[in-house]
């Protein structure tokens, strides 16, 4: 009877230490599940929430006549079947255009969000938004995000003295600036109450990860392009990654589980 309980303790003990640790990484769907929807839609972001996505990213710029529209370049030549500046172009103008056609019939028809329908959408189906501020003022990203009551579950990437002025309107917005390096990285931290900040390739060494892990902030780290695969998410997860932003949220969620981390 000894030997059998203390077979079973053994047991339990070693299931225990070969069990993964109880961590729940973050999955953000880059442009939403843009391989297989056009990017930075309302389809992708659809997709992105089937996929099992935590966040949908999103590029934000700024129409001529201020309303903050869903883009990831300057110009809408890549994406739509126009051309020109999203900077001079009035929201119904840009309303006009046909952001699915180049994917693909199926696609046709498209729109360009705003950014008002991304939050609604995002609210509406439980999931956050990394917003990109690529062109719009700190006004108009606290304001619309209030509107829509979404400041819990929105973080927001941009230049350093972009995101000082949205921490300085609205503190409890959780502003993510690039890490840098070390240097840089220490000096964001003094200057910001940061509770996440971003890494991609270039900034995802020791040192930097080590100053965001001993002031236990959040770090979201891009994987992307080549890196974007089974042995990139896992080298992230083992040096302290807390969100990865992937181009392919379904697969990233799917090996996640299988590893014990959602």
């Amino acid at each position: 009877m000894k030997t059998l309980v203390f077979f079973l303790f053994c047991c339990l003990v070693c299931g225990a230490q070969s069990a993964p640790p109880h961590r729940i990484i973050r999955v953000i769907a880059h442009r939403g599940e843009h391989l297989r929807a056009p990017e930075n839609t309302l389809a992708a972001f659809r997709g992105a929430v089937e996929a099992g996505a935590d966040y949908l990213e999103a590029d934000i710029r700024t129409s001529s006549d201020g309303k903050l529209v869903l883009m990831h370049d300057a110009t809408v030549d890549r994406t739509t079947n126009g051309r020109g500046d999203v900077a001079a172009m009035t929201f119904d103008a840009l309303r006009t255009l046909d952001v699915g056609l180049k994917m693909g019939p199926r696609w046709a028809g498209t729109q360009v969000p705003a950014f008002d329908e991304a939050l609604s959408f995002a609210r509406q189906h439980g999931i956050g938004v990394y917003v990109d501020s690529k062109r719009v003022s700190a006004r108009g990203a606290v304001d619309t995000i209030a509107r829509h009551g979404m400041q819990d579950r929105v973080v927001v990437y941009g230049a350093p003295a972009y995101l000082k002025e949205l921490a300085a309107l609205n503190p409890k917005l959780r502003v993510m600036p690039e890490a840098g390096n070390p240097t840089t990285l220490r000096s964001l931290l003094d200057a910001m109450p940061l509770k996440v900040v971003a890494f991609d390739a270039k900034d995802f060494n020791d040192e930097t990860i080590a100053i965001a892990r001993a002031a236990a902030v959040d770090i979201f780290v891009d994987r992307l392009g080549q890196a974007d695969n089974p042995a990139s998410w896992q080298e992230a997860v083992d040096r302290g990654a807390t969100g990865i932003q992937t181009d392919k949220p379904a697969e990233l969620v799917r090996y996640l589980k299988e590893k014990g981390f959602r």
